[in-house]
């Protein structure tokens, strides 16, 4: 990238909006430069991002070596609430400020959504409409289909997600379960919900909704020896991170009737990581999966949310005032020299 004034410039890295124009007014509007750019490796950040002073980031990676090949960067503001595409520790370590933006921009509709996959998935709603669209018009397609009242639908977290979630599934008369060791017990049971154990909620919930962060500790939960444990009859619903549900293992468990069904939000693969993607994944030719394009945070409301605060706190940061929504705390000796 070559220089074409003195203001400092912010990068985005990637996007998939279409314009930048929410960007534009807000960064220009502060006296920066704006660049976009749609980088799909850290290569490609490191080569687009050299003078940037701060970089907003959807899906591209920005990991320890590119943030060490940017020595002008002082903010990298994440579009979204996850982090884990950002080394936030190599960025703490260089002085680099890490933002994101809180639930609250798309919590409703990520609730909203898993809450459809879940009644699609047992509903066998996607079923019902290939089969109509092709002459079948017999009850009998989605055979079999289970009441859902009595059943018991079980959350893996409980964060403010899966509470929105518990609200709405109350409503069709399941019991809720959750599982969350970073929850007090008693905090869990005043929204009616029962605390249980990891293992009690895959061997005993009819429904397991997955609304944990993807970290080291959360891949691959479920793989083979976990998805073994739940009940044949039983359907997986992610609305988190692709990663945590091991694809070929969930693939087998489907195919050889470990499980009934499985409704996601995200593949292992993460599709919009990359620069070409073909629907190769066998997953997508299973009859007894629904499969959404990482779409759960969608309204035209919550993308206006996320992407003016990720706009406001690159600017933020690099006009002197201090985040909103930090995710690292940055000793103001580590980043000395930088910018």
């Amino acid at each position: 990238m070559t220089r074409t004034d003195s203001r400092e410039t912010i990068l985005i890295a990637d996007y998939d909006f279409g314009d930048v124009d929410i960007e534009r007014a807000i960064i220009e509007g502060a006296g920066l430069q704006l660049l976009a750019a749609q980088c799909k490796s850290e290569d490609e950040v490191i080569e687009v991002g050299r003078e940037a002073g701060g970089i907003l980031t959807q899906y591209a990676r920005v990991g320890s070596r590119a943030i060490a090949a940017l020595p002008r960067c002082r903010v990298i503001a994440r579009y979204g609430t996850g982090v884990d595409i950002v080394d936030v520790d190599a960025a703490t370590r260089h002085g680099i400020q890490v933002t994101n933006a809180p639930n609250d921009w798309c919590a409703e509709e990520v609730a909203d959504h898993a809450v459809a996959l879940w009644l699609a998935a047992a509903r066998k709603i996607c079923q019902y409409d290939r089969a109509t669209r092709v002459g079948e018009w017999h009850w009998k397609t989605g055979q079999p289909i289970h009441r859902l009242r009595g059943q018991v639908l079980g959350l893996l977290s409980f964060g403010s997600i899966a509470r929105l979630i518990a609200e709405r599934a109350q409503a069709f008369g399941v019991e809720v379960w959750a599982h969350d060791p970073f929850l007090d017990q008693n905090e869990i049971r005043a929204s009616q919900v029962r605390p249980v154990s990891f293992d009690d909620l895959v061997e005993g919930a009819d429904y397991v909704v997955i609304q944990t962060p993807l970290t080291p500790q959360t891949h691959h939960t479920f793989d083979r020896a976990t998805l073994r444990r739940m009940k044949p009859t039983a359907i997986l619903v992610n609305t988190a991170r692709g990663p945590i549900v091991e694809d070929t293992a969930l693939q087998q468990a489907l195919t050889e009737g470990w499980i009934a069904g499985a409704a996601l939000d995200d593949l292992e693969e993460e599709p919009a990581k990359q620069r070409v993607w073909r629907p190769t994944n066998p997953l997508l030719e299973l009859p007894n999966v629904i499969v959404t394009p990482h779409a759960a945070y969608y309204s035209e409301e919550s993308i206006g949310a996320v992407r003016t605060i990720a706009a406001e706190e690159a600017v933020r940061v690099l006009t002197g005032q201090p985040p909103r929504f930090p995710v690292n705390e940055v000793s103001p000796s580590a980043g000395a020299g930088r910018g």
